[in-house]
C-alpha cells in the first residue's frame, strides 16, 4: 500500500466526471470506460458535460479553420453532424448506463460546488475539461481530482500534447493520468501507457487510439485508488514545457513530417 492520501476502500469509490461535449474523440474514452469498468470497485455517481473551449463558436470556428483549414473543418463538420443526426453523445451514452447527469455553467461557480458537495465524490476525474479546476473544487472530492492528460509530463504540459508529441519526432504518445494540483499539469503522476507512432500517421487516428487506451489506464489507476494500492511518482518540473494551440506554421511542419491531421 502507499503512503498517500488515498486509502483503502470499505465501499464502492465515488466517482465523478467532468468532460467536455465531443461526439468524435472524447466519446471513445467513455465507450471503454462505461464497458468494462469493475462496477463491484466503482461507483460513477455522475458526469458533468461541458461545453469545449469555453469560447463564442466563431473563435472555435476560426481555431478550427486555422488548423485543419476549410477542407479539413467541412470533413469534420460531417462528421460530426451526422454523430448529431445519429443521437451519438456522451450524455446518450451516459443515460444508457444510467448515470446521472450534474449540469454546470462552470465547474467553479458557486451552485455547482455546492451540487458536488452534496453529491459527495471520492474522486472527480477530469476527461479533456475546458477549464482549468480552482482550489475550491480540487478540495472538495476527500480522494482528491484526477486528470488523464494525452502527453508526458512534464515536457508536454498544455493543449494538444498528442499532435505535439508527433510533431516532434516521439516513437510514442504517452498518456498520463496525473492528480491535479492547482499548478497546471504538476500534480504527482499515478499510471501512463504509451501508443506506439507509425513514421506516417494520422493525428485522427492517433487520437482515437489514444482514447481507447487512456480508458482503460484509467480504470487500472482507478482499480489501485480503491483497493489502496496505487502509487505516486512527483513530477520534477526543472524540464517542464507548456505547449498552446498550434498555429499554421506548426500544421505545415507537421505536414512535412509526413503526417496528416486527418
Amino acid at each position: 500500500m502507499s503512503g498517500s492520501y488515498f486509502s483503502a476502500m470499505p465501499n464502492k469509490l465515488k466517482l465523478l466526471f467532468v468532460t467536455e461535449d465531443d461526439p468524435l474523440y472524447v466519446i471513445r474514452l467513455f465507450d471503454v470506460f462505461f464497458q468494462e469498468y469493475p462496477a463491484g470497485l466503482l461507483e460513477i455517481c455522475g458526469i458533468t458535460i461541458d461545453r469545449a473551449f469555453h469560447e463564442p463558436a466563431w473563435k472555435t470556428l476560426r481555431r478550427m479553420l486555422r488548423f485543419y483549414g476549410p477542407a479539413g473543418v467541412a470533413r469534420l463538420g460531417a462528421r460530426f453532424l451526422r454523430a448529431r443526426l445519429s443521437g451519438r453523445s456522451i450524455a446518450r451514452l451516459a443515460a444508457q448506463h444510467s448515470i446521472p447527469m450534474v449540469p454546470a455553467t462552470s465547474v467553479n461557480a458557486p451552485e455547482y460546488l455546492e451540487r458536488v458537495r452534496r453529491l459527495a465524490p471520492d474522486v472527480i476525474v477530469s476527461v479533456a475539461a475546458p477549464e482549468i479546476f480552482r482550489k475550491e473544487i480540487l478540495r472538495i472530492p476527500r480522494l482528491g481530482c484526477i486528470n488523464i492528460h494525452s502527453g508526458r509530463l512534464p515536457v508536454y504540459r498544455g493543449m494538444m500534447p498528442t499532435f505535439w508529441q508527433m510533431l516532434h519526432g516521439e516513437p510514442a504518445v504517452t498518456v498520463t493520468v496525473h492528480e491535479m494540483a492547482e499548478a497546471l499539469d504538476a500534480g504527482k503522476i499515478l499510471g501512463t501507457v504509451t501508443v506506439p507512432l507509425q513514421p506516417r500517421d494520422s493525428l485522427d487516428r492517433v487520437i482515437s487510439t489514444t482514447k481507447e487506451a487512456g480508458a482503460r489506464l484509467l480504470i487500472d489507476v482507478l482499480t489501485k485508488i480503491a483497493q489502496g494500492q496505487e502509487s505516486r511518482v512527483p513530477v520534477d518540473m526543472t524540464g517542464k514545457k507548456y505547449f498552446s494551440f498550434p498555429q499554421r506554421e506548426h500544421v505545415r511542419e507537421f505536414r512535412k513530417r509526413g503526417h496528416r491531421l486527418l
